[in-house]
């Protein structure tokens, strides 16, 4: 039985494009097991999948001063321990890291024991913990063509994101009954990633009244963001966040508003979903969101509003400018050069499998 561990955590962008590669593996008889940070949002997702899952230690690895950075090295350490003796238990073929700080000990202790690792990074410029697995690892899979220039390695190669096969499936029709939406006006869908963005949400809620007369709004709002007093708003509907029903809700949309994490925004573009991005700012991450955002302007797939730039009025004025601009938007969406990544990974698994390096 050929045997795989997957690892990354720390956001849903870490850990749902291994369900596109999770799938296809099913289906060709491999036996998979997870190991992730015990509070992480990977554990919900995974437990979701029926697959085992394993927690180790984990610290975080920060670019800036902080007291627990004294003590933090010592979780990874012992994360490394932890990951070592699973290894040894679970005796995996190959290592599937999709980043994050809770796969580097796992990348450590896959090296120790000899197992070969391919890692997978999203965003255009690689995170702090890609960066550091990177000397350990057999292949560096990276989303952007331009990633190739900021990795300077010949393990490196641009297959693309992978794209969940269930996020293409859905039904336009049962979106819109499940809103209790009507098909003669288009549908704004707004996710500002999987714990919500409060900026996002009040900028929307602010400019309700206005956006109505244009769309019907599903708005997914994060986990205790829901308004209680706009519940019986007709043509809006908030989701605290959505699993099941995501495809269903993108399928019956026609623009989108959304932070700018990778895994997101190339799944809008696979949907053809034109897109107005308001990414993360840089006093709040390293940037990754922002360099994601303006290569899809440059490339047409979308608008950009910086999060310090975002008022009611910028952001009516771009949504109506992409609504106007629907139709040649989607025409270049429809000849992107990014294909799902899903065939070309699972392709260097085996590979890797059976070379071992």
């Amino acid at each position: 039985m050929k045997k795989i561990v997957f690892t990354g955590g720390g956001t849903a962008g870490h850990v749902t494009p291994n369900l596109a590669i999770m799938a296809k593996l099913r289906s060709q008889g491999w036996e998979m097991e997870y190991i992730g940070s015990k509070d992480g949002i990977e554990k919900e997702i995974i437990d979701h999948e029926g697959i085992p899952f394993h927690h180790i230690s984990s610290g975080k690895l920060r670019r800036y001063f902080d007291l627990k950075n004294f003590k933090d090295p010592f979780k990874v350490l012992q994360g490394v321990v932890d990951a070592y003796r699973l290894l040894g238990t679970i005796k995996p073929h190959i290592v599937f890291s999709k980043g994050g700080f809770v796969a580097v000990p796992v990348i450590l202790a896959s090296k120790l024991r000899g197992i070969p690792v391919i890692s997978h990074e999203s965003d255009l410029t690689p995170g702090l913990a890609n960066k550091i697995s990177m000397p350990f690892v057999s292949k560096i899979c990276v989303t952007f063509p331009e990633t190739l220039k900021l990795v300077h390695s010949p393990k490196a190669e641009c297959t693309g994101l992978p794209i969940r096969e269930q996020i293409t499936q859905g039904k336009r029709s049962r979106g819109l009954q499940l809103c209790d939406f009507h098909s003669q006006k288009p549908v704004l869908f707004i996710m500002g990633g999987s714990l919500g963005a409060q900026r996002i949400n009040a900028a929307i809620r602010q400019s309700l009244d206005a956006l109505l007369q244009r769309f019907q709004l599903i708005h997914i709002c994060g986990k205790g963001h829901v308004d209680p007093s706009l519940t019986s708003v007709r043509g809006y509907q908030q989701f605290e966040y959505v699993k099941d029903e995501l495809a269903d809700l993108l399928a019956c949309s026609d623009v989108v508003v959304s932070r700018a994490g990778s895994t997101s925004i190339f799944e809008f573009l696979a949907l053809r979903k034109p897109m107005l991005l308001i990414p993360l700012s840089r006093q709040a991450s390293r940037g990754d969101q922002i360099l994601n955002a303006e290569s899809f302007e440059r490339m047409g797939y979308a608008k950009v509003l910086y999060e310090e730039d975002l008022t009611p009025d910028t952001l009516l004025k771009q949504l109506s400018e992409l609504q106007d601009s629907v139709s040649a938007v989607q025409e270049r969406m429809a000849m992107n050069p990014f294909g799902n990544g899903t065939d070309t990974i699972v392709s260097l698994i085996e590979k890797h499998r059976r070379t071992g390096i």
